[in-house]
């Protein structure tokens, strides 16, 4: 039971009621806190969560993740009412992509095609022609014809990993993750030394010197996967870690440690997931508000990539 300290109100109960009442589906991802993720009907990577958006017959949609993610839900479903717990939300990646410096990067490279990653605005995916997932992008850039130049954004780090991946050549577009760039090279070492039998699996929106320490190399999805059918007793986990929630449930017998950020502080945390909390949960609920919405113009636009992912997935 979570009780607001000066509200007396049992959030989750409210939660549940408002959620039957008003025919909503919950969608959470695996970054959110762990109460949150208790309380969700569906809980996934951004690729999941868009498959699941995508195929709802829910009346509301409330999205516990950031921005860019309820503006996808919001695409596939127009006529459905989608709500974010905080409207800050946000994304230093979809940040740092914005609408106009996009279509004019796209300019200078006529005749190529635009792979997305899917955290960027609306308006980005508007003006491009494929969206993409850690979960998906290495099997959307694969049936690329090989003498079409790739565009990719916004993040550089996965970019490179994926041109090494494929052995494709892409033009990056220079934009990171403020909270996977946070992770030390050197405190990942000491902490190999410290437990030798741990083995290291990363997000490929890290730093390649972080990666090459990991032994194992995926979307949030795939590392929850990937702890439960590996012999490894103890990872070291490179990415945001409210994924350890679940990876605690799935295979409780093992250990995990969180990746140290490069300062004394709790920067492997995304500041934007945790701005969405239980109270913020009820009372976007309780209130039908905050509600996403968007040109029906650049909603159409933004639609035609995320349906090519979906069918090249």
């Amino acid at each position: 039971m979570m009780i607001g300290k000066s509200t007396g109100i049992d959030y989750r109960t409210e939660i549940l009621r408002l959620k039957k009442a008003m025919n909503a589906v919950i969608l959470a991802h695996y970054y959110q806190e762990s109460e949150i993720q208790d309380l969700a009907d569906v809980i996934g990577d951004s690729l999941e969560l868009s498959r699941k958006a995508a195929s709802t017959d829910a009346d509301v949609i409330v999205f516990a993740g950031v921005h860019f993610m309820a503006e996808t839900a919001k695409i596939l479903n127009p006529d459905k009412l989608v709500l974010l717990p905080d409207l800050a939300a946000g994304c230093s990646l979809a940040e740092g992509a914005p609408g106009p410096a996009f279509r004019a990067w796209r300019e200078a490279h006529p005749g190529a095609v635009s792979i997305t990653y899917i955290n960027c605005s609306a308006e980005v995916k508007a003006a491009s022609d494929i969206i993409c997932t850690s979960s998906n992008a290495e099997k959307i850039i694969r049936q690329i014809p090989a003498d079409q130049t790739i565009l990719f954004a916004p993040d550089r780090n996965l970019g490179r990993y994926l041109s090494t991946k494929t052995g494709r050549s892409m033009v990056l577009w220079d934009g990171s993750c403020v909270v996977h760039e946070t992770f030390s090279e050197a405190k990942i070492i000491e902490l190999q030394l410290a437990h030798p039998d741990a083995e290291v699996i990363a997000h490929p929106e890290c730093e390649s010197a972080v990666l090459a320490r990991a032994s194992f190399i995926g979307s949030t999805s795939a590392l929850l996967a990937h702890v439960q059918t590996s012999t490894a007793g103890r990872f070291i986990v490179a990415t945001e870690p409210g994924i350890i929630h679940q990876m605690k449930k799935a295979a409780p017998q093992k250990e995990y440690i969180p990746a140290p950020p490069q300062a004394n502080c709790s920067c492997n945390e995304c500041p934007y997931m945790k701005l969405n909390t239980l109270e913020k949960l009820y009372l976007c609920m309780k209130n039908r508000t905050p509600e996403i919405s968007m040109d029906e113009a650049t909603r159409e636009r933004a639609l035609l990539p995320i349906q090519r992912m979906l069918a090249m997935s």
